[in-house]
């Protein structure tokens, strides 16, 4: 069986790529803390809706090497490479981390932290 961070990331890179807001904020806990490029931390679905929704159309992600970890069958996690593509500032290399648990027959997002990379 694959390990659900594959499932979520994939997941996660269709709904970015087609700038779909609100597929975006499903992969998400009601009560997700979220850190992306934002200087403070958020929290919630809403707040990763409108995240998602500033991001301007036509940016897209690359996913590379991942690794990944389980706590038991309810948590979940891993580290992922990513690049952001199709902005000002050209290729954005970022780590991303995810905390993920079982929601019902479901996986979801419960922590989201992103940094950027530098020299990559």
């Amino acid at each position: 069986m694959s390990h659900p961070m594959r499932a979520i990331l994939e997941r996660w890179k269709a709904a970015f790529d087609g700038h779909r807001p609100d597929a975006m904020a499903e992969l998400f806990t009601d009560d997700a803390l979220f850190l992306g490029f934002l200087p403070e931390p958020v929290s919630g679905r809403e707040a990763v809706r409108a995240y998602y929704e500033a991001v301007p159309p036509g940016r897209t992600a690359e996913v590379g090497a991942l690794r990944t970890y389980a706590l038991g069958e309810a948590v979940a996690g891993g580290f992922a490479a990513v690049t952001f593509l199709g902005g000002d500032e050209g290729a954005v290399p970022v780590n991303l981390s995810l905390v993920l648990v079982r929601d019902g027959d479901a996986w979801r997002i419960r922590h989201y932290h992103v940094s950027r990379v530098l020299g990559r």
